[in-house]
């Protein structure tokens, strides 16, 4: 069952009924929105279970078997309910149980509202569900609180949510259903997150190529957008020619495969040792995990985690099923702004004296390879440029001891409406040296540049680059062909390591770009104005870096 326009009308009501009610937090909404989500998804998910259980002829005990002790005895009242809905036990010890089978969707979203559904809800449902987190390996409950306690929004919100039928829908529609949840979080996360476009995320992932067998990382995993991406990159790429359609999502349409060639045993790899991450976020943690169950990867473990600030020993890494020699892939958009007191970051991660997260995590991700492992980061434009002592290291470690491929630039506004910063991927393997560089350069990817950047339009460089890309051998040929007299109409180009070294080590894409004295002076201002602004966001930086070691040296 697709995703139907009835379907994205109801979410939009439900973010409009919150948001008009009182609740005007897209992020919070949203994370309240995949608890219920969750609750609605259990009862199914338990029916499942026992369905196979009876075919395997194996034990099998319902989470909705047995009696429930009530954390508030005023629930036990179930208000104009006939007498037969309201069992209760009353134990020796004066406590109030009632039958488990009250957590059911199905009974308490019809049985109850108002004032009644509030109480329940935050009461007993959020303590029943956090419970059955706590014995299992995500535990994505822990900390979660009813946020939505105006009765008439909740009654109304519970009713809306059910309407939406998702135990009807395949995987892939009710994932499509979360992305367009998620799209209602127009503000950045208080430490920095935003939603990565998935446009871009798809042609970054056609780009890498994860394949089955492989393990991908992010260790920065926000709502797990590049994680679903590499599965469904994986899926398509192991799915007959019958079985591939053309899915549209955020005005534009993709190819979506269902992964009928997929063997028992490689789509068991795939749902529960090929995919990892964490985020620092409790709130991303939940996003994430609710993100992949929907999508059959239940069993994806997102740890809540600040990789700079952590380790994990190698006995929690063999429980936690991580490979011991490093990961096959590593994609991520890590947090931009900020610094992290350099008392807290974790000797391996060290990068001379520099706190920027930016730098840090680019330096985790690497060594987090393992040898001809491959990465592909987004970054903002000042890691390419930046005249730091360790932007210059980690850019010359970058170079010189391993291999960067590629660096594609984004245009500017690619991440509006959460963040207006100028960025680039950065696509690099582990060990090698690197011998040239491929430079690309994305003016648009299919969205007007304005400040909500969600209108579709034709012009898109995406595509081509990516192309260019995974050719880039046969790019590489017809560079050196070239006529260097001649205009290059190309919007992508090389650089060898000499020439890197020369321009100590940037890696800017407009530094290397050939240009004829009329491009020169019909460079399109837009492009001005980006560099002028990574210019000056990385000046400010370094000059807030200057003061905060000044205030160290204060006495």
């Amino acid at each position: 069952m697709p995703l139907t326009a009835d379907m994205r009308r109801s979410i939009d009501q439900i973010r409009d009924y919150l948001f008009g009610g009182g609740y005007p937090d897209p992020v919070g909404n949203t994370e309240q929105l995949c608890f219920l989500f969750f609750f609605y998804l259990v009862q199914g998910l338990d029916a499942d279970a026992k369905a196979r259980a009876e075919v395997l002829d194996v034990p099998f005990r319902s989470l909705f078997d047995g009696e429930w002790e009530l954390r508030n005895p005023a629930n036990a009242h179930v208000p104009g309910a006939p007498d037969a809905m309201q069992s209760v036990t009353i134990l020796h010890s004066g406590q109030t149980c009632v039958p488990r089978s009250r957590f059911r969707w199905s009974w308490w979203s019809q049985a109850l509202s108002g004032e009644a559904l509030v109480r329940f809800v935050r009461d007993e449902v959020f303590p029943f569900f956090a419970e059955i987190g706590e014995a299992s390996a995500h535990d994505f409950m822990r900390g979660a609180r009813l946020g939505i306690d105006e009765p008439t929004v909740l009654t109304q919100v519970v009713r809306l949510v059910s309407d939406l039928r998702l135990d009807q829908a395949d995987a892939d529609t009710k994932g499509d259903l979360f992305e367009h949840v998620l799209r209602q979080m127009k503000q950045a996360g208080e430490l920095g997150q935003f939603r990565t476009p998935r446009h871009v995320i798809r042609a970054i992932v056609e780009m890498i190529d994860p394949k089955v067998g492989e393990t991908v990382y992010d260790p920065a995993a926000g709502t797990a957008g590049f994680l679903v991406a590499a599965y469904n990159h994986m899926r398509l790429a192991n799915s007959s020619p019958d079985s591939i359609v053309e899915a549209e999502l955020e005005g534009k349409t993709h190819r979506r495969g269902m992964g009928d060639l997929l063997s028992d045993a490689q789509l068991a790899t795939l749902q529960r040792g090929s995919f990892f991450g964490n985020d620092v976020d409790p709130k991303m943690v939940r996003l994430a995990t609710m993100n992949l169950t929907l999508r059959g990867l239940a069993h994806v473990r997102i740890l809540q985690r600040n990789v700079l600030t952590t380790l994990l020993d190698e006995k929690v890494k063999t429980r936690l099923g991580m490979p011991g020699e490093g990961f096959h892939v590593v994609l991520a958009n890590p947090p931009f702004s900020g610094r992290i007191d350099k008392d807290r970051i974790v000797d391996e991660v060290k990068l001379g004296s520099s706190s920027a997260t930016e730098l840090l995590f680019l330096k985790y991700m690497l060594d987090s390879l393992r040898p001809d492992g491959r990465a592909a980061v987004v970054v903002p434009e000042g890691v390419l440029f930046g005249s730091t002592i360790a932007h210059r290291e980690l850019r010359s470690q970058l170079i010189e001891q391993h291999c960067v491929e590629a660096v594609m630039s984004l245009p500017g506004g690619v991440f509006q409406p959460y963040s207006g910063v100028k960025t680039s991927v950065l696509f690099f393997r582990r060990g090698g040296r690197t011998q040239r560089v491929m430079f690309l350069h994305a003016e648009d990817d299919g969205y007007r540049l304005d400040a909500n950047h969600d209108t579709p339009i034709e012009s898109d460089d995406l595509p081509a680059l990516a192309q260019a890309f995974i050719g880039r051998e046969a790019a590489w040929a017809r560079w050196q062909a070239r006529d260097p007299a001649a205009e290059w109409h190309e919007k992508w180009w090389f650089a060898d390591a000499e020439a890197l070294r020369a321009n100590d080590f940037g890696l800017s894409a407009s530094r290397y770009r050939p240009m004829s004295p009329s491009q020169i002076e019909h460079q399109d201002p837009r492009e001005l104005l980006d560099e002028l602004a990574a210019i000056e966001a990385e000046i400010e930086k370094e000059i807030e870096m200057l003061r905060a070691l000044l205030s160290e040296l204060d006495p």
